[in-house]
């Protein structure tokens, strides 16, 4: 049999090393082969453990140590029915049934560290039949029929950019892929470079050729070191295999490639940013034009796509790009990966076909909201993006239907939140979190974003005035319209939205000093209701300020003026009698 323990960042966080060790001490070798695979996705039941037993398939999840003990013998003794209440139920299979894979089609499958396990899985196929049998132009063609657009965020052809790089003279091109992903709630990338390296660079080496490159380089974040390394061994094995290097596979096509580890900047996901981080400068954008096409790294014609745009390319060029274009709608073809976190009960990689609705990933992919409590809105396209609220959770997933809402499809993070959501403390944490990563190029993001910043910390914290939600609209818009570039551009997207569908909390905050979600500690009360409490003296025990008096048995009071709002007392308090307000 062959057993395979998905070691992604998720899993082995979870424990999937210990899993593994102790697979490998227990198993029969001799009757068994053990190895590591990426993450399937499914993060929420990690660790997990595939059972290849001639070809069917069991899957084991939630493997600790105890199960990870079962599985060894119940495979030693070839009756896997003995570790059967690992396995996975039908319920979470339906995670991936309803998926459609091609840019993780491999992830959680393959081993990502041997190459052989790619090209048995018909890799390095389409790289072979674009150096034997197609030109440049033919390559570009296939993408242009497929539809694809950058899967970084902007959603721009990936064949015009191909176009105008491949017809910018110059005798030296770069092809750069974008690895810097930084959005919070955000690990699309990552899965795809931990899990399957090769088909990252095989993509990217379609577009070298199509472009006339002879560099390639990986910008990627350094906080990805599994990813790093596994792409690292995954270049040298391709080097070893003659698949990258000098006349590739034979043909006159020759490029190398190497790694480049970003020191975790936001901003350097824009690619003109990422492209003086690449020089060794600060990363901080470029004026525009021109264009990365005609000047890029170097001052040298450059495309910069991201991972997930590269880990379609193969797929399109063996099944032509008309088969791609047949996924989706008209305005977005293809399938987008979804990284689902959050108030969600099934977290984790999610890739699906364009036209699906929210509610289709959210419900029925992602079965629901944790608790089953109330759905309140879904936060698009990360730090950049927008929330969307229950009462459009059929939109349509595609870059036209998004955009109406007031949120991006950005690069696929998609956080969940439920009713205990403050939407004011969520654009403020999504506004600290682009203010600070500012490179401060520009005044309109450099000022803007602090004073909106300010503005909505004044609110979260009952200090907040009624002619602060006009002055916050304006300094949106004046930061949207005057910034550089797209981190300023969009950095006003999660106040806008939830100015837009919860104008209503932004208000309570201000004239009623009320935060409904109780999540905005200074505007919480915690009182104790007299016919509640037992007089236990839990509560006041628990007190870090000696806020809390009373006698035992008799109902005690809390000091509003001394209490810091820790919460140990309602935590605490077994008859429910502290109360929050």
């Amino acid at each position: 049999m062959k057993i395979a323990v998905g070691q992604g960042s998720c899993g082995i966080a979870a424990g999937a090393q210990k899993t593994y060790e102790i697979l490998e001490n227990r198993l029969d070798k001799a009757q068994n082969e053990l190895c590591v695979t990426g993450c399937i996705g499914m993060c929420y039941l990690e660790p997990i453990v595939d059972v290849y037993d001639g070809g069917q398939l069991y899957r084991f999840v939630r493997v600790n140590e105890t199960a990870a003990e079962k599985i060894a013998d119940a495979v030693n003794s070839k009756d896997l029915s003995a570790a059967f209440e690992f396995k996975i139920s039908e319920d979470d299979e339906q995670f991936l049934k309803k998926q459609t894979r091609i840019a993780l089609r491999h992830c959680g499958v393959i081993n990502p560290e041997k190459i052989e396990d790619y090209k048995n899985s018909d890799g390095y196929k389409a790289l072979s039949k674009v150096l034997s049998s197609m030109t440049p132009e033919q390559v570009i063609e296939e993408i242009k029929i497929s539809g694809l657009a950058g899967r970084g965020g902007a959603g721009f052809p990936a064949w015009f950019k191909w176009n105008a790089a491949r017809q910018s003279e110059g005798e030296k091109k770069y092809l750069i892929c974008n690895a810097d992903e930084g959005d919070p709630g955000a690990f699309m990338d990552r899965a795809v470079i931990e899990g399957d390296p090769h088909n990252l660079i095989e993509g990217m080496l379609i577009g070298a050729y199509a472009i006339g490159a002879s560099e390639a380089v990986v910008y990627v974040r350094a906080e990805y070191p599994l990813a790093i390394r596994r792409l690292k061994n995954a270049i040298e094995e391709a080097r070893k295999n003659g698949i990258i290097g000098k006349n590739i596979m034979g043909s006159s096509f020759s490029c190398e490639m190497r790694i480049k580890a970003g020191a975790g900047a936001f901003v350097c996901g824009e690619e003109t940013a990422l492209i003086e981080s690449l020089e060794g400068s600060r990363g901080m954008p470029r004026l525009k034009p021109p264009f990365p096409a005609q000047s890029g790294y170097w001052h040298k014609p450059s495309n910069i796509n991201n991972v997930e745009t590269f880990a379609n390319v193969s797929w399109i060029i063996l099944n032509g790009g008309a088969a791609f274009a047949a996924m989706g709608t008209e305005n977005s073809k293809g399938t987008k990966v979804f990284a689902l976190t959050g108030k969600i009960k099934r977290g984790g990689l999610v890739e699906i076909p364009m036209g699906k609705t929210l509610r289709d990933v959210i419900f029925d992919i992602g079965g629901g909201i944790k608790n089953d409590k109330e759905f309140k809105a879904v936060q698009m396209g990360g730090p950049s993006g927008g929330c969307i609220p229950a009462e459009l959770l059929d939109t349509v997933i595609d870059y036209k239907a998004l955009s109406a809402t007031g949120a991006i499809m950005g690069s696929g993070g998609m956080v969940v939140m439920d009713s205990d959501t403050c939407m004011v403390e969520m654009a403020r944490f999504f506004l600290d979190f682009t203010a600070k990563e500012s490179c401060g190029k520009c005044v309109h993001c450099r000022l803007g974003t602090k004073r909106m910043l300010e503005i909505l910390t004044r609110i979260t914290e009952g200090r907040g005035s009624e002619e602060d939600i006009d002055l916050l609209e304006e300094l949106c818009r004046t930061v949207k319209d005057g910034a550089l570039c797209g981190l300023g551009q969009t950095a006003p997207n999660p106040v806008l939205t939830t100015l837009k569908y919860f104008r209503n909390e932004y208000e309570e905050h201000i004239k009623e000093g009320k935060c409904r979600a109780h999540e905005c500690t200074a505007l919480l009360k915690y009182e104790i209701n007299p016919q509640m409490c037992k007089g236990c003296t839990m509560c006041a025990k628990k007190c870090p300020v000696n806020a809390i008096s009373g006698t035992v048995k008799n109902p005690h009071v809390i000091d509003s003026g001394l209490c810091i709002k820790c919460g140990n007392c309602k935590s605490v308090c077994r008859f429910g009698a502290v109360e929050v307000k």
